[in-house]
């Protein structure tokens, strides 16, 4: 890296570098990470990691953008009826994309040991209990965001301990008939739904992304 291009990052970074130190904003420069879903959830959490110089993010999703994301999700207004992680590449250059459907079969044959961290921010369940069987022990996972107003109700615990989150207890219940003995980290709301249908707000929907990318920070900085 010349000097110059070194002076900009250092810059860039130089706010982050005051909490972590420098080192710490090297390692997270070489970190890889793996955020599968990039909805009103997914969409921030990819923002805050990339602002916060995740050096190598790859993201999958199969979607575009319909004018109901508009109330959550990053960018939709600019790009509606086109793909998601193609829009999503014209504003994060150094992302890498899949377009791809994420389902139990897609997880059963991917290869996640290049990545330091993976990030499920999907709402597909049987995906969601396949990534659990396969990859626990590097996983980050968000419960039910929808149908909730009150982002300090947000929570960061095991699987097995939430709370008030129905979709929560529906992956508890599928991953005990499968036998699973392992636990993983999940964002969730201990706030009861607030409506029947599958109603969102940003400042939730958003809260959660942000949570996910924060705890994902402090993984990857624990890390060697």
């Amino acid at each position: 890296m010349s000097d110059k291009k070194h002076c900009k990052r250092g810059m860039k970074y130089s706010r982050l570098a005051l909490l972590w130190g420098e080192k710490a904003v090297q390692m997270l420069h070489a970190k890889h990470v793996l955020l599968l879903g990039v909805g009103g959830v997914g969409s921030l959490c990819l923002d805050c990691l990339y602002r916060s110089g995740v050096g190598h993010i790859t993201i999958v999703d199969y979607d575009t953008y319909d004018i109901s994301n508009q109330n959550r999700q990053m960018w939709s207004e600019l790009h509606l009826g086109q793909s998601k992680v193609a829009s999503l590449k014209t504003h994060y250059p150094a992302i890498e994309t899949y377009d791809v459907r994420i389902d139990a079969k897609w997880v059963e044959d991917f290869d996640f040991s290049p990545y330091d961290v993976v990030i499920d921010a999907i709402d597909d369940t049987q995906a969601k209990i396949a990534l659990a069987l396969k990859c626990s022990e590097k996983l980050l996972s968000s419960m039910g965001s929808a149908k909730r107003t009150d982002p300090t109700e947000i929570v960061y615990t095991s699987i097995w301990q939430t709370q008030g989150d129905p979709f929560a207890r529906k992956i508890r219940y599928e991953l005990r008939k499968r036998n699973f003995e392992g636990d993983y980290k999940v964002v969730t709301s201990t706030q009861l739904p607030q409506c029947e249908a599958k109603g969102s707000f940003v400042a939730v929907t958003g809260s959660f992304g942000l949570t996910l990318c924060a705890k994902a920070i402090d993984i990857l900085l624990e890390q060697k």
